[in-house]
């Protein structure tokens, strides 16, 4: 039986589409980077999940009746009640989006030599941790490394890991243990609330804060409610905030399970930890009641905390993406399984198997998807996870995966199939795409500028 959108569409907007000679010009132009791609060069763009969202009637009433004031305006107050409704806390900090609740909480948390252990940093959270002298080091499930493997919670800490480290450095350079919820860089993948548990207690028992990396809390809730034992039966906001329960603090860019194209912010329990945190988010994010925002920003996150975390809309999330996995399943088009929440992640590798990851296939993959049909992903494999040894020789990543991640509430199922078709039409000819060249990359992020040319 066929269900459909939680929602009707009351605006549309022209999407449109240059040739394939057009789009290969660009693209060469561009050093062979979709991000230096303008949005109106895109036909279907999947590049990221962040800040794409379609805001909703309610959303925008809540932004156009917000006051707007450099402090104490009334939508400040609302997201302090969504905030506490859905995620049990009583102490945040708004920022103007997840990397700068990176920003502040690593600067007052790390020092030089620190280790940061995660599931699996994402690319800002781990350019963080280094930028301010740390070492990000991921510890997740030896599964999560085959991408053919079905795993309910794929995105899981091991546990085992972790005890070995917390053995070996232990509370003098772990000033907190983070995971990330659903885990990005593995494909989407969920948590159990088994996992995030036991990695609470491990942390409490060494005295260290534990952090949850809280982008796609909803999704995760989701999976938990449909994949674990006990938690069927319960409501997506009661999950959430079992979720919550167990960890000191959370990070949280609002362009993903907030519904909106603007904000973050980091939540506290420790009363010293949030007046430190607050001081310097004064100094480079804004007031507290606004924090790097227009105050109407925050009204909007409000609204979408509630509709984010409605069953009905999860639903029909998770199902886009599963509808996209099944059909690129049924080409033939390796996938990493199980699909997650937000993004179906195509495995370069076995699509292109006769690419050497230092030839970056996930890129090539990338690159040659939009130049056929004006589809942007995003690769996220050896440029922009992997590393390079002192003489500057590439170190692959332990994967190479284009994501195509699926804006909330913007494409139909027809756009998908259209993606399906296309990448489908593509892996046919699969033995026609040629590795990459990289020819400039920065240290810190750098697939974000990074460029290429055609080996």
């Amino acid at each position: 039986m066929t269900t459909p959108e939680p929602f009707k569409i009351k605006m549309v907007e022209h999407l449109n589409i240059l040739s394939r000679a057009e789009r290969k010009r660009i693209l060469e132009e561009r050093g062979y980077n979709v991000f230096k791609l303008k949005a109106d060069e895109v036909y279907i763009d999947l590049l990221t999940d962040s800040g794409t969202s379609a805001m909703s009637d309610e959303q925008w009433g809540a932004m156009l009746t917000a006051q707007q004031s450099y402090a104490g305006g009334d939508s400040y107050y609302l997201l302090e009640k969504a905030v506490s409704d859905i995620f049990g806390f009583t102490k945040f900090i708004t920022v103007h989006q997840g990397r700068a609740a990176e920003n502040v909480l690593f600067s007052v948390m790390l020092s030089d030599g620190d280790i940061v252990p995660n599931n699996m940093h994402f690319d800002t959270t781990k350019a963080n941790v280094k930028h301010k002298g740390g070492t990000p080091l991921d510890l997740v499930i030896d599964d999560a490394y085959d991408p053919g493997t079905h795993v309910d919670f794929k995105g899981n800490m091991d546990l085992e890991k972790l005890q070995r480290l917390l053995d070996e450095e232990g509370r003098d350079r772990i000033p907190l243990i983070m995971l990330t919820v659903t885990n990005n860089t593995a494909g989407g993948q969920p948590v159990s609330m088994e996992n995030i548990k036991a990695v609470s207690s491990m942390a409490s028992e060494h005295g260290i804060p534990f952090f949850l990396d809280a982008c796609r809390f909803a999704e995760n809730a989701y999976f938990i409610k449909t994949r674990e034992k006990g938690y069927s039966d319960k409501d997506i906001r009661e999950i959430i905030r079992e979720m919550l329960s167990y960890a000191d603090g959370f990070t949280f860019s609002a362009k993903k399970d907030g519904l909106t194209n603007s904000g973050g912010m980091i939540g506290v329990k420790d009363d010293e930890l949030f007046n430190r945190c607050i001081d310097l988010a004064i100094i480079i994010e804004g007031f507290p009641t606004y924090g790097g925002l227009a105050c109407r920003d925050l009204a909007a996150i409000a609204k979408g905390l509630y509709e984010s975390t409605k069953l009905e809309y999860l639903e029909y999330r998770a199902g886009q993406v599963k509808y996209l996995a099944d059909l690129l399943k049924e080409g033939g088009v390796p996938i990493v399984e199980p699909p997650g929440g937000h993004a179906v992640f195509v495995d370069a590798r076995r699509f292109l198997p006769d690419i050497p990851p230092v030839q970056f296939p996930a890129q090539a993959l990338t690159a040659q998807l939009y130049i056929e049909s004006g589809i942007r992903g995003v690769e996220l494999g050896t440029c922009a996870f992997g590393e390079t040894d002192g003489e500057g020789n590439i170190i692959p990543a332990p994967f190479d995966n284009m994501r195509l991640a699926i804006p909330r509430r913007v494409y139909t199922l027809n756009h998908l199939k259209y993606v399906a078709e296309q990448l489908i039409s593509l892996y046919d000819k699969r033995d026609e795409i040629r590795g990459m060249e990289r020819t400039y990359s920065p240290e810190l992020l750098g697939h974000f500028m990074s460029e290429f040319r055609p080996i």
